[in-house]
């Protein structure tokens, strides 16, 4: 995402939130005080309603404030349910888990452990990288160009985004860099490519105690990998004595489909990342899926005080229930996919003759090539009525986040609003070519 670094050090805020650090990012591209939400959108303290193509970057699947899960809530405070337990026994905890596993594991035919890690997504990735050092003995983790998986010390050295990296002042470690899938261009096989440099023993690379990769790259532009190209990634990593690890942060819940992205690559990692929407309504909560052989903590090795967010668990399991008893929202998410797709490739043909629909079901996006053309859309858009963002290396990419349950009818209100920003920002001059 852009950041607009040109402002005051007010950033345009009002008086309340001057004393607000200056690493503040989203504030700066959405310069609005919001009040409430619902649904697919966001009410701001002026009485503006935008419609909402961020969702909390993927933390918000199934919208604002489901009233059933704020029913569930609402219910377990008013019965002075346990809010904070550690990683004590409750009754909310034994509701997710039996929740996630009756209607999300079984049916998938998996046989994870569940991890409850601290709240963020950058924490579940830091466990899963420990873990795997901790099985193998191995200290090198593989991670890929464009990659994405947090800002914690550990996840920082997997994320590719020199932004983020250049500011820690100290060499970071443990992590190797290989190419994503179709980096090198479509006729060059990265994963053959990774293979040939953990066999070579003169290569430089050592051997990894894990591999780590998003199937859609969220931040990193909405790269796409092939089902074909994560089978072999995970049978490389075993060849070579790692484990597989799949970053489902914010390319799982639903986003590209079923509720994980790899459900359908003939693959099983050895170890899941998820954050963001497992929660259901934006509470904090993470988890580190962890195939059985592989559980080897010892008590308390990898812990956190609020790794307990009951209020999380029950909203968690509500919208388990509400959304995964049956495929309804899939086969809604899957024709909702359909229109983003049709409607942004429609933007390219009108706005941007070069641009490319890139991304995966509701995890889509606009490659227009140029960073800058790609934030004046956004702005534009945000003039308009629709909070949306940017990403990739460049970022290029106008990347739509809308909820998996937005109703057809927003849906095709806000990529219109899309589609307006984009003729206003190309109007009067040719568009901008897309990059290789």
């Amino acid at each position: 995402m852009v950041i607009d670094m040109t402002r005051d050090s007010s950033g345009g805020l009002s008086p309340s939130f001057v004393i607000e650090s200056a690493v503040r990012s989203y504030c700066r591209r959405f310069p609005m005080t919001f009040t409430t939400a619902s649904g697919s959108t966001i009410t701001s303290t002026e009485g503006r309603t935008y419609l909402d193509f961020l969702a909390g970057c993927s933390a918000l699947n199934y919208g604002h404030n489901d009233p059933d899960l704020v029913t569930a809530l609402v219910d377990y405070l008013t019965r002075n349910g346990v809010v904070q337990g550690l990683d004590l026994q409750t009754e909310a905890k034994a509701d997710f888990l039996d929740a996630f596993r009756s209607l999300v594991l079984e049916p998938a035919g998996l046989e994870y452990r569940v991890q409850f890690t601290g709240p963020t997504g950058a924490n579940s990735v830091e466990a899963a990288i420990k873990l795997a050092r901790k099985v193998t003995g191995r200290s090198s983790i593989i991670a890929f160009t464009n990659g994405y998986h947090g800002v914690s010390l550990g996840a920082l050295a997997l994320t590719g985004n020199i932004s983020h990296r250049t500011q820690l002042g100290f060499p970071m470690v443990g992590a190797q860099r290989a190419f994503f899938d179709g980096y090198l261009g479509p006729d060059i096989d990265t994963a053959a490519l990774l293979d040939r440099v953990l066999s070579d023993p003169s290569s430089g690379f050592e051997p990894p105690a894990g591999v780590i990769l998003e199937t859609v790259q969220g931040e990193g532009g909405l790269n796409a990998a092939s089902p074909q190209w994560v089978r072999s990634i995970a049978e490389v990593t075993r060849r070579h004595g790692g484990l597989f690890i799949v970053d489902d942060i914010q390319a799982g819940c639903g986003r590209t489909g079923p509720f994980f992205s790899f459900a359908e690559f003939g693959v099983v990692p050895d170890l899941v990342t998820l954050s963001k929407s497992i929660s259901g309504i934006g509470l904090p909560m993470a988890l580190l899926l962890i195939r059985p052989e592989f559980d080897i903590w010892n008590p308390a090795e990898h812990n956190g005080t609020f790794r307990g967010n009951n209020l999380a668990f029950v909203a968690a399991a509500e919208a388990l229930r509400k959304f995964w008893t049956d495929d309804s929202l899939r086969v809604a998410a899957d024709r909702r996919a359909g229109i983003v797709a049709a409607a942004l490739a429609d933007i390219a043909r009108t706005s941007f003759p070069d641009a490319r629909v890139v991304g995966r079901g509701m995890f889509r996006g606009l490659n227009v090539g140029d960073g800058a053309v790609a934030d004046a859309v956004c702005r534009e858009a945000f003039e308009r009525g629709l909070v949306i963002e940017t990403s990739g290396a460049h970022d290029e990419v106008v990347k739509v986040l809308a909820p998996l349950t937005t109703p057809d009818d927003q849906l095709r209100d806000g990529l219109e609003i899309l589609a307006a920003a984009a003729r206003s920002v190309t109007s009067g001059r040719p568009p901008m070519a897309v990059g290789a």
